[in-house]
């Protein structure tokens, strides 16, 4: 059982780092953060496409891992 949750770990692990590299990045410096405020004020989201795939696998792989660790804290 300790040694699937390890693999199981790993697994989740290879997953998380590779889904936010393939991440597309936000603009750098102030012009960004003025510009990405402007987007989300007016509804520009990416609501389809690779980014939004590549957002959830990384919030299933990060829930897992959280998950697959604890328990394997537990089991000590």
């Amino acid at each position: 059982m300790k040694t699937f949750l390890l693999i199981l770990l790993a697994l989740a692990s290879l997953v998380l780092i590779a889904s936010i590299l393939f991440q597309s990045g936000n603009s750098a410096g102030l012009s960004g953060s003025i510009a990405g405020g402007a987007e989300q004020l007016f509804g520009k989201k990416k609501s389809k496409g690779y980014d939004a795939i590549l957002e959830k696998v990384t919030v299933i792989g990060a829930v897992v891992f959280i998950i697959v660790a604890l328990i394997l804290v537990t089991l000590g």
